[in-house]
């Protein structure tokens, strides 16, 4: 059970206090929830995504989808997702489909949905296919104080 060492650098120079929560290998966020007993409003995943000015991260809540056209009204346009070798570039320390919705960890723009900045606690893959980690909801807003916020999900 770890963490990716980018993120791990990363939460120790925040000083940000979390702890982790071992799982079994699952096929979508909304199984990682499931497996955990954790509510899927509260299980933050990140979609990498490219627009003009290169690669961002969209936070949102597990629970919800993507909505391509908000984002675009926002000024990220146009938008398309990552592909796989893009993103295990920009991850090199993460597996495929385990990325932290941290992206100033690894020097990217983040947008995050107003909806995962109103639960008490957040979770999000470490980096792996095994760990969550878990932190206070005010704990990941401190992490993303940078991160513009908007509304570009809808719940599931």
């Amino acid at each position: 059970m770890s963490t990716a060492p980018e993120l791990t650098r990363y939460l120790a120079s925040r000083n940000i206090d979390y702890d982790l929560l071992p799982h079994g290998r699952t096929m979508s966020s909304m199984r990682t929830a499931e497996e955990c007993h954790i509510s899927a409003d509260c299980l933050a995943k990140a979609v990498v995504l490219l627009d003009d000015n290169g690669y961002f991260l969209a936070v949102l809540p597990a629970s919800h989808h993507l909505r391509f056209s908000d984002l675009e009204e926002q000024g990220h346009w146009p938008v398309r997702m990552a592909t796989e070798e893009e993103i295990e570039r920009l991850f090199p320390d993460c597996i495929p489909g385990a990325i932290p919705p941290i992206g100033a960890a690894y020097g990217l723009r983040t947008v995050v949905d107003e909806s995962i900045t109103e639960v008490p606690d957040v979770f999000f893959e470490g980096g792996d296919h095994a760990t969550l980690v878990h932190m206070s909801g005010p704990a990941f807003d401190r992490l993303m104080v940078e991160a513009p916020r908007a509304h570009f999900s809808m719940h599931a």
